[in-house]
């Protein structure tokens, strides 16, 4: 009986691996399509309105200097306007910058554009003619010379602040040298509201946490205190015993903004497809609030800032 068992099982490992066919799938090269990635702010030195037009690039592509210095369109006719006022963006590429723009478009951008091969070209109110308010909705008509348009709307939402903002020690053994933020809030209740954070250490860019939105659906109407991690590039390599924390003797800049729904779901659907990696994770479709002959995002923040000192 065994030597049967054995035999059995060599010739049905044999027979299923004769009848395997190997699948290669065929290479996919998708549509080009027009990306959009628009943003306006209101509250606290907010920045101006700006909107950065591409072009997509097939999953597979190879990315280099030519490839990324392609991808940015010209010449389009970009128009944002709050129902009574209506503002053309300025185009401007990095080439025609110098001096004090320069360092004012590397703060502006999280990249040093006086090194950079790469020409950076975004639409902007360079007057802050919009001047964008709390409460209003805005739209964004846009014009490409290939024939395409595209539009979108959204709205800035009232401002939910933190009410504190300070420095606790890291959990576990305290580190000397590091400590966690924490905030506290007092969110309002029977009003959904979706937040978004980022930080700054000293004098670099200014980037979101990842992950960076949140809503309200846990804790509305409470007032509680929550940390709040340091935001890190994704090519930071991860090291738990550092990771989020904030270096003492750094100042902290801290920038939370409310968003509406689309732009929380642009970005909690971006972010979790991101974080959701490996060979068993399922694929997540990004939402996006852009209409038309393209995809992306055009968001509005409300905004307020708070800078510390890092201390044990």
């Amino acid at each position: 009986m065994t030597r049967f068992l054995i035999i059995f099982s060599l010739i049905s490992v044999l027979f299923f691996t004769a009848c395997e066919t190997e699948f290669i799938p065929e290479p996919i090269e998708n549509a080009e399509q027009i990306v959009v990635e628009g943003y306006l702010e209101a509250g606290e030195n907010p920045a101006p309105t700006y909107v950065i037009l591409t072009k997509s690039l097939p999953f597979f592509s190879e990315i280099n200097r030519e490839t990324f210095n392609g991808i940015f369109i010209r010449d389009a006719e970009v128009k944002v306007s709050d129902g009574e006022r209506t503002v053309t963006l300025t185009e401007l590429c990095v080439s025609e910058l110098e001096g004090e723009l320069l360092e004012i478009a590397s703060d502006f951008l999280g990249v040093d554009v006086s090194t950079t091969e790469v020409e950076f070209c975004i639409y902007v109110d360079i007057l802050n003619a919009l001047d964008p308010q709390i409460g209003k909705t805005y739209t964004l008509d846009i014009d490409v010379p290939t024939g395409e348009k595209l539009f979108a709307a959204t709205t800035i939402p009232e401002h939910v602040p933190l009410d504190s903002v300070y420095f606790v020690p890291t959990p576990g053994e305290p580190v000397d040298t590091l400590a966690q933020l924490e905030g506290i809030v007092r969110d309002p209740a029977g009003v959904p509201n979706f937040y978004r954070y980022f930080t700054q250490i000293n004098e670099q860019p200014v980037i979101g946490g990842i992950p960076s939105v949140t809503d309200d659906r846990l804790f509305d109407g409470q007032t509680f205190a929550f940390p709040i991690a340091k935001a890190e590039t994704r090519e930071t390599e991860f090291d738990p015993a550092v990771y989020g924390y904030y270096l003492v003797g750094d100042t902290m800049t801290l920038k939370w903004t409310n968003v509406d729904r689309e732009h929380f779901d642009f970005w909690n659907t971006l972010e979790f497809n991101a974080l959701n990696q490996g060979p068993f994770s399922s694929y997540t479709r990004v939402d996006f609030n852009v209409e038309g002959d393209g995809i992306g995002i055009f968001g509005g923040y409300s905004v307020s800032y708070y800078s510390l000192v890092v201390e044990r």
